[in-house]
């Protein structure tokens, strides 16, 4: 851009030396001729076409107010290096010749300019430009002679800023657009209009409890850019020392750099995907802390350390026991955690768990995984974290954060054994009680505990009761169980033992009489109308597949029961219970017989098995494969023989018995029924309890309660894990 501004100068030197050169020969010939130069002047100037009406006064020396040289005031317009370089068309004009033009690969090239409006893809460079009325749609940008790509350049143009493009023109679905840009220079937009006054100068940590809908400027580094589908910069989180917030905006983020320091304006907001929202509600969430409407006032371009000395220290586990009511989304927390990466079909998920190696969650992506390979050399190593809660998902059934990872450092972790007790009470002892029951759990308790991630083996857990009358523990089949006995209060000490190393933690229980409930019979319940709030009576089977809940089933039939995923904590399959909820079918004109928005009235406990009597048995797959789309056979179970078989794709794992689709997300809820393949194989002849459902009113699928087999039944538990 410099070299054509010295071209341009050029020109007008080699103009004005022509022009003096002419001068001179005017003069010369005007001597031969016996003429002075004035009187050559004089002679062959142009009479102007208008006349001032009165003739000012002259003298042989004008003065400044009348100078040829003088300067242009403030009014006169700016001058335009642009038009007067190149042969410029307006974006009327282009959007006339790219609706004219056939050709997919047009040669022709047009010189346009226009203010950026957005920047829909930073990777290509697609951006729309507008003329303030007109819009332009320009399908990737490059640099002027085309060799260098939108993301390489060292310094973009940005939504605001008003470019020069040299393109070709033409339509793509019948829109017509600018293709294969190339910039030719730009104008960074004019910031000297914004008013800083409307923007209150806070901390992060102010920002983060300022009201919706408040300006606010803040200054902090860049710690993560975020990534939507694409691999497109979505976002940014900014840390200053006192908290960190997310500023959702692709082109902040397609302009900055982790470590850069930067001042943005914005607006404070909480985010909830539109379809959640009324979930969210339901559960008190209020969504995705951050700033919008935002812009990027200044960039400092360097490198800067992120201070992370503010963050709170917490476990994966307590991290995720926040309640989702409180206002933590997008803050960071300091932890330590296993690092683990996952290939699935067609993306990668990478996990977070806590040193049980099981308590955690995967990292929110859009992008199949392909924005976090950077965890990749992390891969199986427990590592210091920095990780924040960025947005919880609500579902009818529950609401829970969603992680993402700020920094990670690998310090060569090595878990002193001298705290295995205290590790041990924490995650495998002190969490299997409840604080009161009404009935006996039978609940079978852990005794040893063994982790090779953490380098011990068969710590010993024992337990005791201040009051066996109340709470017992018995041995039954080499097992230790759990009971309670009548109402009271008790203690239970439970303490765990590590080679020298011991600790020990207490848990106070009540029992009391379970509230006597009646309700109606499952039958009964299947039977109601739609609608009908109900209470019901019958034994918790086997869980539901991709939905939050359990079959409860009596010797008069089975119907499903969706329960918020938080009320599942002390319940198995066998206790007898009294629900309270609406009976419903999912969609209108077909969908699922269930019971939803459901609450536990009385857990009677207990542990018995559930009545199949209202199970079909006389019928074969075929029967199952005619059955009609009809919701009415939705509370059917079958007790049928057929093939089971596993079907990998690119993005789905699909599991069928003789054909007939199992319900489920396509990853891993049915992975259970591996065990039944025999090494090698994705086929087995099965025996099993299958209920047929149709959650989203799509065509009958199947929902396996149990497998059959000689030496039992195997249950379907996937929601009571």
């Amino acid at each position: 851009m410099k070299l054509r501004r010295i071209i341009c100068l050029l020109l007008v030197f080699v103009t004005l030396a022509f022009t003096l050169a002419s001068c001179n020969l005017e003069g010369f010939i005007a001597k031969l001729q016996g003429k002075t130069p004035q009187e050559t002047t004089t002679t062959t100037t142009t009479e102007p076409t208008t006349v001032p009406t009165t003739t000012p006064t002259t003298s042989s020396k004008p003065d400044e107010s009348t100078s040829s040289t003088q300067k242009p005031d403030d009014n006169d317009p700016p001058i335009d290096e642009w038009e007067d370089l190149y042969d410029i068309i307006t974006i009327p004009e282009a959007l006339e010749i790219a609706k004219a033009t056939s050709s997919a690969n047009p040669t022709e090239r047009y010189y346009v300019r226009g203010t950026i409006v957005s920047i829909s893809n930073p990777t290509y460079g697609e951006m729309t430009i507008t003329d303030g009325v007109n819009e332009l749609f320009v399908y990737g940008t490059y640099s002027e002679d085309g060799s260098i790509p939108y993301p390489q350049f060292n310094d973009k143009p940005v939504k605001g800023d008003e470019v020069l493009l040299y393109c070709t023109l033409n339509t793509h679905n019948g829109e017509p657009q600018a293709k294969n840009a190339r910039l030719i220079d730009f104008k960074k937009a004019d910031k000297s209009d914004i008013n800083l006054s409307e923007y209150t100068e806070m901390t992060v940590l102010q920002a983060r409890e300022a009201e919706i809908g408040e300006k606010i400027l803040i200054c902090g580094v860049v710690a993560r850019i975020t990534y939507a589908t694409g691999m497109k910069p979505s976002g940014i989180y900014v840390i200053d020392g006192t908290d960190s917030i997310y500023i959702y905006d692709g082109d902040i983020a397609s302009q900055v750099q982790i470590g850069n320091k930067i001042t943005v304006l914005g607006s404070k907001a909480y985010w909830i995907l539109g379809d959640e929202q009324n979930n969210a509600a339901k559960f008190g969430y209020k969504g995705c802390c951050q700033l919008e409407d935002a812009l990027l006032y200044n960039n400092d371009n360097e490198t800067h350390e992120i201070d992370f000395s503010w963050c709170e220290t917490k476990t994966v586990k307590e991290i995720k026991n926040i309640p989702v009511t409180e206002n933590v989304t997008t803050t960071t927390y300091k932890t330590t955690a296993l690092v683990k990466k996952v290939p699935g079909n067609g993306f990668v998920n990478y996990y977070f768990y806590d040193l049980d190696g099981k308590t955690g969650a995967y990292t929110y992506t859009q992008c199949n995984g392909s924005d976090f390979t950077w965890l990749d050399k992390f891969d199986g190593k427990i590592c210091t974290v920095y990780i924040s809660p960025m947005n919880a998902k609500s579902t009818s059934s529950d609401c829970y954060f969603r992680f993402l990872p700020i920094a990670v450092i690998d310090e060569g972790f090595v878990f002193d054994t001298a705290n295995a007790p205290e590790h041990i009470l924490e995650y495998y002892a002190v969490d299997q009680f409840l604080p009161s029951y009404t009935g006996n759990p039978m609940l079978e308790v852990v005794t040893t505990v063994s982790s090779e991630l953490l380098g011990f083996e068969n710590a010993v857990i024992s337990y005791s009761s201040s009051n066996e009358s109340v709470v017992y523990f018995s041995e039954e089949d080499g097992k230790t169980i759990f009971n309670c006995g009548a109402n009271g209060n008790a203690t239970v000490t439970i303490t765990a033992t590590y080679g020298e190393y011991t600790s020990s933690r207490t848990v106070d229980i009540t029992v009391d009489a379970p509230v006597t409930s009646e309700g109606m019979t499952v039958k009964e319940a299947i039977d109601s109308a739609v609608g009908e709030k109900i209470t019901v009576v019958g034994i918790i089977g086997p869980s539901l597949v991709n939905q939050s809940g359990f079959y409860l089933i009596d010797e008069t039939g089975a119907i499903a029961v969706r329960i918020v995923a938080s009320d599942f904590e002390g319940l198995a399959i066998g206790q007898k219970i009294v629900v309270q909820g609406t009976r419903t079918v999912t969609k209108d004109g077909g969908g699922q017989i269930c019971i939803d928005n459901t609450t536990i009235v009385t857990n009677y406990y207990g542990k018995v098995d559930y009545s199949t009597d209202s199970f079909i048995k006389n019928a074969t797959m075929a029967d199952v494969l005619a059955l009609t789309d009809i919701a009415l056979v939705t509370t059917n179970v079958y007790v049928v023989s057929g093939k089971l078989t596993k079907v990998t794709s690119t993005y789905s794992v699909n599991y069928y018995i003789d054909g007939f689709l199992l319900y489920s997300n396509g990853k891993t809820q049915y992975a259970w029924l591996d065990t039944f393949f025999e090494e090698g194989t994705t086929e087995a002849n099965v025996t099993v309890e299958l209920a047929i459902c149709d959650w989203n009113a799509k065509g009958l699928k199947g929902c396996v309660l149990a497998v059959i087999t000689e030496d039992g039944k195997i249950c379907n538990e996937l929601n009571f894990n």
